[in-house]
């Protein structure tokens, strides 16, 4: 079965982040031999003064595959895991839902996007959790984090959200390949320009620096644009990091 995993809230300004916190988790799991990782998405939450954040107020989330027996081995560690690692301050939350499982995905999705726009309280959170039947557990400070867990699971549910965390690791800046090769690698499952419309298979791109995908209709996409100068004949270029802050 499939599972959602959301944290939020693991760190202080001076610790390791919670994309660290995540991915270590997503080791632990396969280290065991209870599930199969996806990649982790970063999904940035509203920034407000009545919101308590270490620097930028955003949830990561992951996908398992795993036997279902596997189910609450994993989520145990990872409640475990979140008490001894996350650092001094911070006020973590874990979320872990199962899509297949839930009576309103609808629900859920809305919270996320809500936590985009709106400042939540906690007990709405938990109260929602307890409503759908999806794990949502505290584990150190005031636990708001797991208003944050809840909407990076809402969010990588909806499916049109978030980056993908670190870069797509089998191309190097400035490579250019085709749109063709680029569906190739692992974790480019389109690649589009900014209004969203594909971009011919025969068409080179110009890798820039940190190549990252994005979350659009559950899949991980590649935003190109036009290249500022033809190299090597390409026409496009992948998004730059600071075109990319605004997913």
């Amino acid at each position: 079965m499939k599972i959602l995993i959301a944290i939020d809230d693991t760190d202080n300004s001076v610790s390791r982040g919670t994309g660290e916190i995540a991915a270590l988790i997503a080791d632990a799991i396969e280290a065991n031999g209870w599930g199969k990782p996806g990649f982790i998405t970063r999904h940035q939450l509203l920034v407000h003064p009545d919101i308590p954040y270490t620097s930028h107020n955003s949830a990561m989330c992951l996908p398992v595959e795993m036997p279902e027996e596997c189910l609450e081995r994993m989520i145990a560690f990872a409640c475990d895991f979140l008490e001894r690692e996350c650092a001094d301050g911070s006020d973590p939350g874990l979320c872990v839902a199962v899509p297949g499982s839930l009576d309103s995905a609808e629900a859920l999705v809305n919270f996320g996007r809500r936590a985009k726009q709106e400042v939540i309280q906690k007990g709405e959170a938990l109260e929602l959790a307890r409503a759908l039947g999806v794990h949502l557990s505290e584990h150190g400070g005031t636990g708001h984090g797991v208003i944050g867990a809840l909407a990076g699971v809402g969010l990588r549910l909806w499916g049109n959200d978030g980056r993908m965390r670190g870069s797509l690791a089998a191309v190097r800046p400035g490579q250019v390949l085709t749109v063709r090769e680029l569906l190739e690698q692992p974790d480019v499952d389109a690649v589009r320009s900014l209004d969203g419309s594909s971009v011919d298979p025969a068409t080179l791109v110009r890798i820039g620096e940190k190549p990252k995908t994005v979350m659009r209709d559950g899949g991980s996409v590649l935003l190109v644009h036009p290249a500022e100068e033809s190299t090597c004949g390409a026409a496009w270029e992948s998004l730059p990091r600071r075109m990319l802050r605004d997913y």
